[in-house]
C-alpha cells in the first residue's frame, strides 16, 4: 500500500484530535453516503497514521434533527482540534459557535448553506452555493475562451434548470463586448448554421444538460460539420455530462468538450484505483457508484486537511501553495471570505481532446 502513504518528516509529526459530526447510519441515503465517506476519512486517516502521525478520530451520529446542545456538551468535542461536518445547513449556528468558542477548526465538507463563513475565520468550506458556483464557471469560462465565438442552443427543455447558468454567462459576454449568437435545435439547417463563425472556433453552449437533448445537439453538430468541414467547434458542457461518458466519449472526444466541475473520478489511475481496492479490503464492499466517489473524496478530503494541520497546525487554511497532496478525485484550493473564514475556489475544467486524452485543467 505504498502508494496510499505520504511520508512527513519526523519533525512535523503530531498529535491530532479529529471530529466527524456526519448523519453516520444506514436509515437513508444521506445516511449511507456520509458512512462511506466516512470510511474513506479513515483510511485517509490510517494513511498519514503510517507516516507516524497520531490521528484520534472520535465521532457523532449527527442524524438530521439531533440535538446539537446536547451533542456538543460531550466533553470530547471540545478537544477537537479540527471537527468534520455538518451534513445538514441547520447544525450551523450552534457549530460555528462551538468551534469559535473553543477555537476548533471547522471543515464543512458538503453544506452549501454556511454564511457563518462570513465571520467565523476556523471555518472551511468545500462546497459553494449554485450562485457562487455559476460565478466562479463564469469567470474561468470568459477567460479561457475569449478568443472564441460562443452560441448558445436553446434545446427547448422546459425542466432545465440551467436558465440561471446561460443568463449569467451572456450578460457577462456582454459586460466584456464579447458577441455571441442564439440558435435552436428546431432551426431548419440554413438558419442553424448562421449562427457559427467561420473565422472563429464557435464554443458551444446548451441550455439544458438532459442526455436527450444532448444527443439530439450532437446529430445536429455532425449534420452541421459534416456539410460545413471549415466550421470549429468546441462544447461547454455541464458537470452532469461526466454520468454520460460511457455513451457519449466519441463525440466528447470529437467536439473539443470541456466540462467544469469540482471533481474528475478517474478509475484508471494508479491512486484511485489503490483506493478502491484498500476500501474492497477493509469494507467487503464496492463503493457506491455515484459521481463524485464519496470514500474517495474522503480520503482526499483527509489527506489535504490531516496533512495540512500537520505541517501548519491550526492556521492551516487550504490556500494556494500551503499543501503538497495531489487528490486522487476532488482538489481543493481555499481562499478568504471577506475578514471571515475560507471558501474552496477550485474548478476544474474536464477536457476530452481530438486525441483521445483527457486532461483536466485547474484554475
Amino acid at each position: 500500500m505504498a502508494a496510499l502513504m505520504l511520508l512527513v518528516p519526523a519533525a512535523e509529526a503530531q498529535k491530532l484530535k479529529v471530529g466527524v459530526m456526519l448523519p453516520l447510519h444506514d436509515i437513508n441515503g444521506d445516511g449511507r453516503r456520509m458512512v462511506e465517506y466516512y470510511r474513506g476519512l479513515l483510511m485517509g486517516c490510517d494513511s498519514l497514521r503510517k507516516t507516524g502521525v497520531d490521528i484520534d478520530v472520535h465521532a457523532w451520529n449527527t442524524f438530521e434533527d439531533i440535538n446539537m446542545s446536547s451533542l456538543l456538551s460531550d466533553p470530547a468535542a471540545a478537544k477537537c482540534d479540527v471537527i468534520i461536518g455538518p451534513l445538514y445547513s441547520k447544525q450551523m449556528p450552534e457549530l460555528s459557535s462551538f468551534t469559535k468558542k473553543h477555537n476548533i477548526k471547522l471543515f464543512i465538507p458538503f453544506s452549501i448553506e454556511a454564511p457563518q463563513t462570513a465571520t467565523n475565520a476556523n471555518i472551511m468550506q468545500v462546497y459553494q452555493s449554485p450562485s457562487e458556483q455559476t460565478d466562479l464557471v463564469v469567470s474561468r469560462f470568459v477567460k479561457k475562451f475569449a478568443d472564441c465565438h460562443p452560441v448558445f442552443i436553446d434545446c427547448n427543455d422546459s425542466t432545465s434548470k440551467k436558465g440561471p447558468f446561460t443568463k449569467a454567462m451572456r450578460s457577462r459576454l456582454e459586460e466584456e463586448g464579447l458577441d455571441y449568437n442564439l440558435t435552436s435545435l428546431k432551426s431548419p439547417e440554413e438558419n442553424f448554421q448562421k449562427a457559427f463563425s467561420r473565422r472563429q472556433t464557435n464554443v458551444v453552449i446548451l441550455n439544458t444538460a438532459r442526455s436527450p437533448e444532448l444527443n439530439v445537439a450532437f446529430a445536429k453538430l455532425n449534420g452541421l460539420t459534416t456539410h460545413y468541414p471549415d466550421v470549429k467547434i468546441i462544447m461547454f458542457g455541464y458537470t452532469e455530462w461526466l454520468m454520460y461518458t460511457k455513451h457519449q466519449l466519441d463525440n466528447f472526444y470529437r467536439f473539443n468538450t470541456y466540462i467544469p466541475s469540482t471533481f474528475f473520478y478517474n478509475p484508471l489511475t494508479t491512486l484511485t484505483s489503490r483506493i478502491e481496492q484498500k476500501y474492497r479490503w477493509n469494507f467487503h464492499q464496492d463503493m457506491q457508484l455515484a459521481l463524485p466517489r464519496f470514500a474517495i473524496t474522503g480520503f482526499d478530503h483527509a489527506m489535504f486537511l490531516l496533512k495540512g494541520m500537520c505541517k501548519h497546525g491550526k492556521k492551516f487554511n487550504g490556500a494556494e501553495g500551503s499543501s503538497d497532496y495531489v487528490p486522487a478525485q476532488t482538489p481543493l484550493r481555499f481562499e478568504r471570505n471577506g475578514n471571515g473564514g475560507w471558501k474552496n475556489r477550485q474548478v476544474l475544467f474536464v477536457h476530452y481532446m481530438p486525441e483521445h486524452r483527457v486532461e483536466t485543467i485547474k484554475y
